[in-house]
C-alpha cells in the first residue's frame, strides 16, 4: 500500500510539473492573470490606456493590424463588438503589434489610413516596441484578450479567436467572444476560456 501511495504521489507531481511547464512555455498572460496596462499612441494622435477609462468595466483588447486577410475579414465584426459592448462598459482597444520594417503596410501612417477608411469607432494603437505584445503573449492577428476590472486590476477572462469562421460571418456556429462577454456581464463563468487564435503570425522586429 505504501509503495502504491508513493507511486501515485510521484505521478501526481510529474503531471503537475508538466502542466506548469506547458503554461510557462506558452508564455504571456493566462486566464485568471492580472493584465498589464499600457500607454500607447493611437491613430487619433492621443494615447490610450485602460487606466484612462475610469468608467470602463473591462476591455476587449484585440491584437490587430492593417494587412492580415484574417483581420480584414474580422474588422466589421470588431466594429460590431465595440458598438455592442462599449455601451455596456467593455470597449474594444485594437493594438497593432507588427514591425513596420518587416511589414510596411502596417506602418503607423497606414494605420491612420485604414482606421479612416473603415471609420473605426474604437481606439487603434501601435505597439512600436512590441513590449506589450510580448507581455500579453499574443502570437497572431487577430487575437482577443477579454479583461474585466476587479478593484484596481484587470483580470483576463478569455483569450483567443473572435468566433469559429473567419471567412463567413453568416456561417459562424460558435461566437467565442460574445459568449464570454455574456457570461462576464451576467456574472457567470466563461465556458470556453481559451481558443486557438486563427490568423497571421505577428511580424517580430529583427534583433
Amino acid at each position: 500500500m505504501k509503495k502504491i501511495l508513493q507511486k501515485t504521489l510521484f505521478f501526481t507531481v510529474i503531471i503537475m510539473l508538466l502542466t506548469n511547464l506547458g503554461a510557462f512555455a506558452q508564455g504571456g498572460f493566462q486566464v485568471g492573470d492580472k493584465a498589464m496596462d499600457f500607454d500607447l499612441k493611437t491613430v487619433e494622435g492621443t494615447t490610450v490606456s485602460m487606466a484612462n477609462h475610469p468608467d470602463a468595466k473591462g476591455f476587449l483588447v484585440i491584437f490587430s493590424c492593417n494587412t492580415c486577410p484574417y483581420v480584414v475579414a474580422y474588422e466589421d465584426r470588431m466594429i460590431e463588438l465595440h458598438n455592442t459592448y462599449a455601451p455596456k462598459g467593455f470597449p474594444v482597444i485594437a493594438i497593432n503589434p507588427n514591425d513596420a520594417k518587416r511589414s510596411p503596410g502596417d506602418s503607423f501612417d497606414n494605420m491612420k489610413k485604414r482606421a479612416k477608411s473603415k471609420n473605426f469607432p474604437f481606439a487603434y494603437a501601435y505597439d512600436e516596441t512590441q513590449e506589450i505584445t510580448k507581455a500579453y503573449g499574443a502570437t497572431n492577428t487577430p487575437q482577443v484578450y477579454l479583461v474585466k476590472k476587479e478593484g484596481n486590476d484587470f483580470i483576463v477572462k478569455y483569450i483567443g479567436a473572435i468566433d469559429n469562421n473567419y471567412q463567413d460571418a453568416s456561417a459562424v456556429t460558435k461566437k467565442y467572444v460574445e459568449d464570454a462577454m455574456e457570461a462576464v456581464l451576467t456574472g457567470g463563468s466563461v465556458e470556453e476560456e481559451r481558443t486557438k487564435a486563427i490568423g497571421c503570425t505577428i511580424k517580430w522586429r529583427k534583433s
